[in-house]
């Protein structure tokens, strides 16, 4: 009777584990560390698993599309909501904002190249390093900001580097790869004892960028696609998010950018490549 009751046991652990449910996010890496461990989180609360696909948001995206799989789209910045929209990726009525990032000049700790502005970024023999703009939310915003100061052609002789996505290049500087990057402001979080930022002075910040979440249109589990949005969005998820040095309000976003447009699309210029000398 034991032997037939440890089989039965084993028999319904097998099948429980079986049907455990799980989705998809396909994910921009801007939100990595968090996400995370708000992945770990949801699924001790609720049993869902939760796998997520890091990569350039635009990357991430065109797998998302090219798989015809995915319950979660979240990129790392507003901009490519409405790419999705066009490509019939999301349900737009589904888009929650999770936390917001400011744009900063990160550098090597210490600050060894003595970077105080924007400006700065143009000195002679300065390496640095970017999103790749083609498909990193984050090289938009960089590529945004300098061509809005009307630095692109300066500074652009200085970009040595464009890496694949926000984790990416943020690696950058932590290996020491280049003097300087144009960031999020959590880098320092991810990576406090080789990473410092500089804060850019509010008039020169175009905008305020936000990390979206949205249900894909190709989703086989929607309630429980809703059900991590929603986790997301609560308490527990906002304090992990904050915890990771992200900001979760706007009005404490618009402290370091008054003046700036939330969210919106920027698309690269058609000089772009001619600008940056490539």
């Amino acid at each position: 009777m034991l032997l037939v009751g440890l089989l039965i046991f084993t028999l319904f652990s097998g099948c429980a584990k079986g049907q455990q449910k799980t989705i998809n996010v396909f994910c921009g890496a801007a939100s990595k560390p968090a996400m995370d461990e708000s992945a770990q989180a949801f699924e001790k609360k609720t049993g869902i698993k939760v796998y997520c696909n890091y990569g350039g948001s635009g990357a991430v995206l065109s797998q998302m599309k090219l798989s015809k799989t995915g319950d979660l789209y979240v990129p790392g910045a507003p901009d490519y909501i409405p790419k999705a929209e066009r490509d019939d990726a999301i349900d737009t009525k589904s888009v929650k904002i999770i936390a917001y990032l400011i744009p900063v000049i990160a550098v090597q700790h210490g600050n060894p190249k003595n970077i105080q502005s924007l400006s700065d970024l143009a000195k002679p023999g300065l390496k640095i390093g970017i999103g790749n703009p083609d498909a990193v939310c984050l090289g938009l915003y960089a590529i945004e900001i300098l061509d809005y100061n009307h630095l692109l052609a300066e500074v652009g002789k200085n970009i040595a580097t464009q890496a694949e996505s926000c984790e990416k290049t943020a690696t950058l500087l932590s290996l020491k790869s280049v003097d300087t990057v144009i960031g999020w402001h959590v880098f320092h979080d991810w990576d406090a004892n080789n990473i410092d930022v500089v804060y850019l002075k509010p008039e020169q910040i175009p905008r305020i960028a936000y990390i979206p979440a949205a249900i894909s249109t190709f989703t086989k589990d929607r309630d429980s696609a809703q059900k991590f949005i929603d986790f997301l969005v609560s308490k527990q998820g906002q304090d992990i998010f904050s915890k990771w040095g992200y900001i979760t309000t706007e009005s404490e976003a618009r402290k370091f950018a008054p003046n700036a447009e939330t969210g919106g699309e920027y698309e690269l210029p058609d000089t772009y490549y001619e600008l940056l000398g490539k």
